[in-house]
């Protein structure tokens, strides 16, 4: 039988988090990016360093979702001033949720979201945002098809090239 978990990834967790990090974003990426920029990316933003930096913010939380014991995904919140685009300091926002590719399909986004939903929901958020890129067509789907919707878009860059992502937002009901 399957069994997936999710707990919260501290300090002690820095190398699983760089090494699932790297892994999962490349996975997703390579198709479409160079691998000049995807190294320059997971070398500065996915550092040991900056990841103990997130982990050690208090308004920010990693969690690691397992499949037996097998770490297959993760995901990354954030809120008050720790938002990557401060819109509103009372959202809440869903910055990551990378799965390892050979799990796609098997419902560790859809566990992974709920998760992000029922943190983000505690905190009483005018709203809980995301942002995609407006390549990646699964994502944006799959996040259409949770009630997302998309409210703006903003600039990402990964290594030498600027891409558009969509900023999507699922309203709360109070």
């Amino acid at each position: 039988m399957i069994n997936y978990s999710i707990r919260k990834v501290d300090e002690e967790d820095v190398i699983q988090l760089q090494e699932i990090s790297r892994t999962t974003f490349s996975e997703t990426f390579v198709e479409h990016n160079t691998e000049e920029d995807l190294n320059k990316y997971l070398n500065n933003q996915l550092s040991i360093k900056k990841l103990l930096e997130e982990i050690n913010n208090p308004h920010s939380a990693f969690y690691f979702v397992s499949e037996n014991e097998k770490l297959v995904g993760y995901l990354k919140l954030n809120w008050s001033n720790t938002q990557t685009e401060l819109i509103d300091e009372a959202a809440f926002e869903i910055e990551r949720i990378y799965i390892r590719k050979e799990y796609f399909g098997k419902g560790l986004g859809q566990i992974l979201l709920d998760h992000a939903i029922t943190i983000g929901k505690a905190q009483h958020p005018t709203y809980i945002w995301l942002g995609v890129w407006e390549l990646n067509t699964r994502a944006i789907r799959f996040y259409e098809k949770n009630g997302f919707k998309v409210f703006s878009s903003h600039l990402f860059t990964l290594g030498n090239d600027i891409q558009t992502d969509l900023l999507m937002k699922l309203e709360i009901n109070s």
